[in-house]
């Protein structure tokens, strides 16, 4: 392996850790914050960052997630839901707005239960799944809103250093 090729392994094992360091913290610290967190900002600044390398990060941090709190059915929605997030982002990228970013941000978070309950259709039918997702619809509500305003203050900034460190990866 080349130099440069184990810088960006490395770039993105670090990346991967950063996610689930900041996850861990979160629950860890600002409990009473729910769904107020900042995986879904960092998801779309890997994807702008790291093109289709992102997947490695986003499923090297599903994997560290599962280790930590224990494979369960949230873990399945992990396994698309970011991916999902990362796609978006990438369509969207070229425009380059923080607003049209927030806007995605904040749109996922709305939608988050409903992405997470697709796996219920398939255990429960239905039924499970609408319950699922109806009773978290409030916390649908506080990830859109943390999530927007997350990305709208966070952006440029995060963006800036990524971008920075990245060219320093370069050489």
């Amino acid at each position: 392996m080349n130099m440069q090729k184990a810088r960006t392994v490395a770039a993105l094992a670090v990346s991967a850790a950063l996610l689930f360091g900041f996850q861990v913290a979160k629950a860890a610290f600002l409990p009473f914050l729910p769904n107020i967190e900042t995986v879904s900002l960092l998801v779309m600044l890997f994807t702008v960052t790291f093109r289709r390398n992102v997947l490695f990060v986003i499923y090297l941090f599903v994997l560290l997630e599962g280790f930590y709190y224990g494979f369960a059915m949230w873990w399945i929605t992990y396994l698309y839901v970011w991916a999902i997030l990362a796609a978006v982002t990438w369509l969207v990228k070229a425009h380059d707005n923080i607003w049209l970013m927030a806007a995605v941000s904040g749109v996922f978070g709305l939608f988050f239960g409903a992405l997470d309950a697709i796996p219920y259709l398939f255990i429960g039918g239905l039924p499970s799944a609408a319950a699922r997702w109806i009773s978290g619809i409030p916390f649908d509500l506080t990830h859109c809103a943390g999530n927007f305003v997350l990305c709208l203050v966070l952006w440029n900034p995060l963006r800036r250093v990524l971008t920075y460190s990245v060219s320093k990866l370069k050489g």
